[in-house]
């Protein structure tokens, strides 16, 4: 090997080399940063929507509970009002029935109740 080929040889590892290395190094460390913060934008969107999934999740439960409650409420009205229905169209039903009801008296009539 030729004498100034050695030479260059050793510039180049001292002087390009290192260079090289550095920009690289620079390079590597840019994608490593980028990548971070992509990892931390998708961790972020997730985290995100899992509370707005949890809240949607429990303005369901509270709108089905809601609807619940009041199914069972006109479940019994319901089984109620059947019960007094049956009655009525039992024997002496109708007797039940108008003891049952409130009557409403007007001011100026005046009442007789006799027992």
């Amino acid at each position: 090997m030729s004498k100034s080929f050695y030479k260059n040889r050793i510039f180049y590892k001292k002087y390009l080399a290192s260079a090289f290395i550095k920009r690289q190094e620079k390079q590597d460390n840019f994608v490593k940063l980028i990548f971070l913060i992509i990892k931390i934008s998708f961790s972020l969107l997730a985290i995100i929507s899992l509370i707005k999934l949890g809240y949607s999740s429990k303005v369901r439960l509270t709108r089905l509970r809601e609807i619940e409650d009041s199914f069972s409420y006109e479940k019994y009205r319901f089984n109620v009002l059947t019960n007094k229905f049956d009655d009525l169209l039992s024997s002496e039903g109708e007797q039940r029935f108008m003891k049952d009801q409130d009557q409403i008296i007007s001011r100026d009539i005046i009442r007789v109740i006799w027992r």
